[in-house]
Formats: structure tokens, sequence, C-alpha cells
């Protein structure tokens, strides 16, 4: 039990940061769930997704050109394991960082197609802001990660997070 301004509480509820750690695991399990699905549906084909070869083709439409297959395995590996680590709340800097390099080359990806129905890239944008969010707030403390020095003082890591995402996807715009 905690001791707060001299009422006894029984959980993090009555703890001033509280309402802070909720919010965080609530992006978190929300942008999990969202690219996590996504990356199941690429790889895998589930919950209707068009699986590696057709995702392939998709890729293909967005202008990319070399190293397809390559392409799909890395993004759909990257929604899946970060996600995963994200609903954890497990190295969380480096599960965001990758989800927001894979959000970057979505939106980059989708940058034509504007804020419209079906083609643009306002879903993509959002998730995008949400990783960049949680690498620069950390995990919260409804995680594995809360003992840890990126969940006490995420700036420095969510520096390195933010250089690690933006130099993945200035090398999937260049390699493919």
């Amino acid at each position: 039990m905690a001791r707060v301004s001299g009422v006894t509480s029984m959980s993090r509820w009555s703890d001033e940061n509280g309402g802070l750690d909720f919010g965080l695991l609530a992006l978190r399990l929300l942008v999990a769930v969202v690219m996590g699905a996504h990356g199941l549906m690429q790889v895998f084909g589930l919950f209707g997704g068009p699986g590696m070869a057709k995702f392939g083709s998709l890729l293909q439409g967005y202008g990319f050109t070399r190293n397809i297959e390559f392409l799909t395995w890395l993004t759909g590996v990257t929604e899946v394991a970060g996600s995963a680590l994200l609903v954890i709340g497990l190295f969380t800097p480096l599960a965001a960082a990758g989800l927001l390099g894979v959000g970057i080359s979505a939106v980059r990806a989708k940058w034509a197609g504007g804020f419209s129905d079906g083609a643009g890239f306002e879903l993509e944008l959002t998730l995008t802001v949400i990783a960049f969010a949680l690498l620069l707030t950390g995990p919260g403390w409804y995680a594995l990660d809360r003992h840890t020095a990126w969940r006490r003082k995420p700036l420095g890591f969510a520096i390195g997070g933010i250089i690690l995402a933006a130099g993945g996807a200035v090398a999937v715009a260049s390699l493919f």
C-alpha cells in the first residue's frame, strides 16, 4: 500500500500519475492491436488480409520496385514483433521505434492520396504519431519496463529511437 497525502491507497489510481499511466497503457494497446493485426494480415493472411504475395503487389502499387519479398517480411515482422512488445511493455523504445519507422514509410507511400477515404494516409499518420508519443513518454507504470531507465527518463532513449526510425525509413525509401 502506498501513502498519498495522508491517505492510504491500495491502487495506482490514487497515485498522482495513475491516469497518465493508464492513458499510456491505452495508447500502447491501441497501436499494438491495430498495427499487430495489420502485420498478421500481411504475413499470414489472417483477418481477411492479403498475405505475403498480395501485399507485395500492393507495395509495388505504392512505387516500391526492388526486394519486394524482403520488404514484405520486414514490414510484417516489425509490426507483429513491435506490437507484441508494446502489449507487455517490454523494450518499449525499440518497439515504438520500429513501429514509428514502419509508420513513416506507410505515410510516405500513401502521401499522394492525401486525406481521403481509402487511399489517404490519415490512419497511418495517427498510428505513427502514437508510436512517436510512446517513444517520447516511455511505457508508463503498467509495463514490464516500469523499472528501467527508459521509463524513468525516456528522452535520451527517444532520441536514439527517432534516429533509428528515421534511418530505417530512409533505408526503406532508398533500398526498395
